[in-house]
């Protein structure tokens, strides 16, 4: 089926304008690594979206209080916090948070956070934690996530990857006259996308919520050596793990631990208060 010009072939150069604007307006930098972002979605639907999302999961899941564990968190995600609110004028907020540290009843190994501030910590993660100093690396992995907006990074992403998609698409129907082969480009450039950008991104954003994270936690007077340590302990739980790390979207446990122990030195420095 041939694909009619008269209305594609005029939309293509304002669809193209409006991406170099979306391009244009939507570039921050983040917090502590300076590393240029894309970020279209405004603060305060990024906060509302968040805290939707925080009152579903607390209504559907059993949320464990008064327990050794969800003192532990409470305990650490506080300090973390008050850490990530110190006043610094070369690292500026993006935004007000209002942090929040839940313990899920939860088998899974896993701990999350919602844009805004809202922290949840499963009991399975918690299950290999041994230490405050452990923990603190984790929450602080997740208080990163927040603070430097990964989660309105990656929709913004998702949302300019469709809409180059669909450009590419109609470009390529228009120049060839055939609905297949728009098809075939759209199909071929998801995949590349997926595999070439949005999973690499992905492994950016884990890596950086590391390197964040640890400053936090040396911020707060915690040891960042624990960081090792558990993510060791993770390593060995999964050894037999056949997943490559390019269809992953995090970095490979030994990625992970190598790069961690390179930025050590620097989170001493962070700990001790001498961070020039």
């Amino acid at each position: 089926m041939n694909i009619p010009l008269h209305n594609t072939a005029r939309a293509l150069p304002a669809l193209c304008l409006l991406i170099m604007c979306l391009g244009a307006f939507a570039c921050v930098r983040a917090p502590y690594t300076g590393r240029s972002q894309l970020i279209m979605m405004d603060a305060d639907e990024e906060k509302a979206l968040g805290a939707a999302y925080s009152k579903e999961i607390l209504q559907k899941s059993s949320v464990v209080t008064g327990t050794s564990q969800s003192r532990m968190v409470e305990r650490v995600g506080k300090r973390i916090a008050a850490a990530a609110e110190q006043p610094d004028p070369e690292v500026p907020k993006p935004m007000e948070f209002k942090w929040e540290f839940h313990t899920i009843k939860d088998d899974e190994v896993n701990a999350f956070c919602l844009p805004g501030g809202s922290i949840f910590v499963n009991t399975g993660i918690l299950n290999f934690v041994q230490s405050d100093d452990e923990l603190a690396a984790i929450i602080g992995h997740e208080v990163a996530h927040a603070l430097v907006r990964h989660g309105a990074e990656r929709m913004s992403q998702e949302s300019l990857s469709s809409l180059l998609q669909s450009v590419g698409s109609l470009a390529v129907g228009v120049a060839t006259q055939s609905s297949g082969a728009a098809e075939l480009f759209g199909s071929a450039y998801g995949t590349g996308m997926q595999y070439g950008v949005l999973l690499p991104y992905s492994r950016t954003h884990e890596s950086e919520a590391d390197y964040i994270g640890l400053i936090l936690a040396a911020k707060a007077g915690y040891d960042p050596k624990a960081a090792i340590t558990f993510w060791q302990r993770m390593a060995a739980m999964n050894k037999n793990s056949n997943v490559a790390e390019w269809q992953s979207t995090h970095p490979s446990d030994e990625t992970r631990i190598a790069e961690l122990k390179k930025i050590l030195p620097e989170m001493e420095r962070y700990r001790s208060g001498k961070k020039q």
